[in-house]
């Protein structure tokens, strides 16, 4: 491009750019900072023209304007953001969990693109793709190279049009599939089912549209079934539109009930939320689980719940998400999310974690237990805001052996579950699947060739005291003993496998099972070691413990 045709360019955007601006003033007259907002717009657009007309090489200007809005609300928090026109399907998939395409999630493993997830009753599943199969080509195009995100474009599309897969069948091969695409609704209750004769279950992972239907629809048929207890699994969902979740606590208790207030800068932000219709069940028993990925929505309602005394919340803290975002349409058809209020639950309390107008080393900071105050809940028992919502039963967090943890990063668990598969037309429902002793062996002789190294703790200890060592001029006398230690390390490993054959069998027919029976399997084939619902089947048979939790009494 000439500098002449630059500067044509950047008159063009100039000429664009000085209307929004007069418009943005407008739009801040009654603000006390105007003089400021208008005079920052000016330097900006002045900076942006100038770079556009003449740093040395070609510059994108959708690319700078891009650059400079993700850095700005960057700057906010991280759950202000934009969305461009092609970013536009996705954005919508946020709130509607709907989506047209095959009904699938690929990932990146390695240097390969695989099917991670069919999605049960669509068209990937329907038409015979499976977990583990290595994406090739798609239309004819070469997926070589290219990210999972890059083939959104490729995958998603108008439902009724038509697709066409070419995939390698680890164990089978190549293998040709012709799909017509559909509109894809991911479920916000992936799962509901009896954990026994008593007790119901429900996993909820998404607060989109219709998911406080999906509660009520759950919940009904499970106490039409012969429930006596309820769980209602949070853990890992990470919230989304604000009334589903006034509408899943209207499940649970009663009409017209204050649920949450929101409050911000802009008066008309302030806002109360209450349950507008009549609830399924007010007196069943009910445990809420949740963790430290239990945030937003799922906060509200597990808050919530516990605030209104109507149930008994197990597991780790939450992650602390008070803010409420709002949905804004700008123009060209792109969108932005914004943070507009914070949102306190029916004892007052705003379990807002983190403080983002006050930032360390551009990292936001916690809020200070200075600051945090002491709330109660209809029975009068003690709860804090400022620290995401705490259970009525801490459950400690039992991570993942080394081994474990290596064989699941590594995809080693995952591809032996492809093989398994490719191979084994069907095994038993999943709540009875086992590995057996034979699979285990089977597994054990699939790693022989299998790189599945990890450091342990003790390893990077040793690792250290060798540094050291050699600082202080030890280490020609202490040689000898770190290799020997350092070799006891390998065969201890080897015989890793075996010390934890229960929590590597576990999870390996987790992973299995989930190839046969989708969602369902994965939540099922776990009844039996999941700690947290297991404390809960032990707190439905002790009413009496239930209700003195709930009394404050515990």
């Amino acid at each position: 491009m000439t500098r002449k045709s630059k500067l044509r360019l950047s008159k063009r955007v100039l000429w664009v750019l000085i209307p929004v601006i007069g418009l943005s003033a407008m739009a801040f007259r009654q603000v006390e900072d105007y003089f400021e907002v208008s005079k920052n717009l000016d330097i900006f657009s002045t900076v942006y023209r100038e770079v556009n007309l003449s740093y040395v090489d070609e510059v994108k200007p959708g690319n700078l304007i891009r650059e400079a809005i993700d850095a700005m609300l960057l700057s906010l928090d991280p759950y202000t953001n934009f969305y461009s026109e092609a970013q536009a399907e996705d954005y919508r998939f946020q709130f509607t969990g709907s989506y047209g395409g095959i009904g699938a999630t690929v990932r990146n493993k390695g240097k390969q693109l695989v099917i991670d997830k069919p999605y049960e009753g669509y068209p990937a599943q329907k038409a015979g793709l499976r977990a583990g199969d290595i994406l090739l080509t798609i239309d004819g195009k070469t997926v070589e190279g290219k990210k999972s995100t890059d083939l959104n474009e490729l995958l998603k599309g108008t439902a009724g049009t038509a697709v066409v897969i070419s995939v390698e069948r680890p164990g089978i091969g190549k293998m040709d599939f012709t799909l017509e695409r559909a509109q894809i609704h991911v479920k916000n209750v992936p799962y509901f089912g009896m954990v026994n004769n008593q007790t119901g279950y429900i996993k909820l992972t998404g607060f989109t549209a219709d998911a406080g239907k999906e509660v009520r629809d759950a919940a009904a048929s499970l106490i039409a079934g012969g429930a006596k207890n309820l769980i209602l699994d949070l853990r890992g969902n990470g919230g989304g539109l604000l009334h589903e979740a006034v509408n899943i606590v209207n499940v649970f208790v009663k009409k017209n009930q204050l649920v949450v207030t929101t409050k911000g800068r802009d008066k008309e932000n302030d806002r109360e939320y209450k349950t507008l219709n009549t609830p399924v069940n007010l007196e069943i028993p009910l445990v809420v689980l949740i963790d430290e990925g239990s945030a937003s929505a799922s906060e509200i309602v597990s808050g919530t719940i516990q605030d209104l005394d109507r149930g008994v919340l197990i597991g780790v803290r939450s992650f602390g998400k008070g803010l409420v975002q709002t949905s804004r349409g700008l123009s060209y058809n792109t969108q932005m999310k914004i943070t507009t209020a914070k949102y306190y639950i029916p004892s007052g309390r705003c379990i807002q974690k983190l403080d983002y107008a006050h930032k360390s080393n551009g990292k936001a900071i916690t809020v200070a237990d200075s600051l945090k105050q002491v709330f109660y809940t209809v029975n009068k028992r003690k709860v804090m805001d400022g620290e995401g919502v705490t259970p009525d039963i801490i459950m400690g967090v039992t991570p993942l052996s080394k081994i474990a943890e290596s064989l699941q990063k590594k995809d080693i668990l995952f591809d032996f579950a492809t093989l398994y598969r490719n191979r084994i037309d069907s095994i038993q429902p999943a709540k009875e699947f086992r590995v057996s002793h034979k699979d285990f062996s089977d597994f054990k002789s699939y790693l022989k060739d299998k790189d599945y190294g990890y450091t342990t703790d003790t390893e990077r200890a040793l690792d250290d005291l060798e540094q050291k060592a050699k600082d202080e001029e030890y280490l020609a006398s202490l040689q000898d003993d770190i290799n020997k230690l350092r070799s006891s390390f390998t065969s201890n490993k080897e015989a890793d496998i075996d010390r934890h054959e229960s929590e590597i069998s576990n999870l390996l027919a987790t992973e299995i099972a989930s190839r046969y029976y989708f969602d369902r399997a994965v939540v099922e084939s776990t009844f039996d070691f999941d700690r947290d619902i297991q404390e809960a089947l032990r707190l439905f048979s002790d009413i009496n413990r239930y209700n003195n939790i709930l009394k404050g009494k515990n």
